[in-house]
């Protein structure tokens, strides 16, 4: 139906595009992203896509609106070039946890940002790990929620015969369902950290963890870690608890502010992760080697590739 794939990447991240670029054996599509001294954007593509099958490759991580504005105007640029099909492939989707009025007179900015991809251009979208299921309503248009469970757990999985007596943990009870998809895929009991939010800041305290910790190892779970304060106060109830050694997972690196050197200074085995977000090498550095990054890159690939030969992308997952 389309002409041949063209991967496009904004500046979030074009080390991760390329990645996948390389992956499918084809060249990063050539692209001019200039800001003018008013801090106006301006994009040009080098060459035409008109009737191609293309994939806008930006994650909306920190600087957030930059980027964001960057992916939409991109978008457009694609469509008022007549490209054949486009699809916004944003590993990290910014606002995702503005989801829901839980109080009067908020928005819902999830769906703000979606509604703009699909004004923008866009016909698909591919994201991951989204923080709550109902996005994926938000949007009008089709596309895939992938997800980097399969990769963080196997992982995990050839970690456990160097474990005591392992455990499951979730950072909150919200991760609740997906940690117990851990614990059924590991083989392994679980445990929950109750966290309260009093206010309408980053800031959430935990309170006290659900389930025996005592003398086991723990696998402590979310989907990602912002200021890394929750997870902080997770592990700290936890080795109270009595906990042994602590392996932390997640998806997203977001790693506000010294995120990364809160997380590293705590009594943790190892942190992995993923690269849906770019961790800068300074904030690597901080954990001293204790910290995996797995790449989303190779499933990403593989994705694009069965999406535009119009084949099923929940094979991919036994699904």
């Amino acid at each position: 139906m389309y002409g041949s794939i063209k991967i496009f990447s904004g500046s979030s991240f074009p080390a991760f595009a390329a990645r996948v670029a390389a992956e499918l054996q084809i060249p990063l599509g050539g692209i001019d992203l200039i800001e003018f001294p008013n801090e106006n954007l301006f994009v040009k593509l080098h060459h035409s896509v008109r009737g191609q099958d293309v994939y806008v490759i930006q994650t909306t991580s920190r600087p957030v609106h930059r980027n964001l504005m960057e992916l939409l105007i991109m978008l457009q640029t694609m469509r008022l070039d007549s490209a054949g099909r486009i699809t916004a492939v944003v590993p990290y989707l910014c606002y995702a946890r503005s989801d829901k009025k839980d109080q009067p007179r908020v928005p819902i900015t999830a769906r703000l940002v979606t509604d703009m991809i699909e004004v923008a251009g866009a016909d698909r979208y591919i994201t991951f790990d989204l923080h709550a299921g109902q996005i994926q309503g938000f949007f009008s248009i089709p596309g895939d929620v992938l997800t980097a469970f399969h990769m963080l757990s196997d992982y995990l999985m050839g970690k456990l015969p160097k474990m005591h007596n392992p455990v499951v943990v979730t950072a909150d009870l919200g991760f609740a369902k997906k940690g117990r998809n851990f614990a059924e895929k590991l083989g392994l009991p679980i445990a929950f950290i109750e966290k309260r939010r009093t206010g309408n800041d980053a800031k959430a305290h935990a309170v006290t963890v659900i389930g025996d910790v005592a003398g086991r190892d723990v696998i402590l779970v979310d989907d990602e870690v912002d200021t890394g304060g929750s997870m902080a106060q997770a592990v700290q109830i936890l080795k109270a608890n009595g906990a042994r050694d602590v392996y932390m997972s997640f998806v997203h690196p977001i790693f506000s502010g010294t995120a990364a050197q809160r997380l590293a200074a705590l009594p943790i085995k190892e942190v992995v992760t993923t690269d849906t977000v770019p961790i800068p090498p300074e904030k690597q550095a901080a954990f001293g080697g204790r910290l995996k990054v797995l790449s989303v890159a190779p499933l990403l690939a593989k994705v694009i590739r069965r999406a535009h030969e119009g084949r099923s992308v929940g094979a991919l997952f036994n699904e």
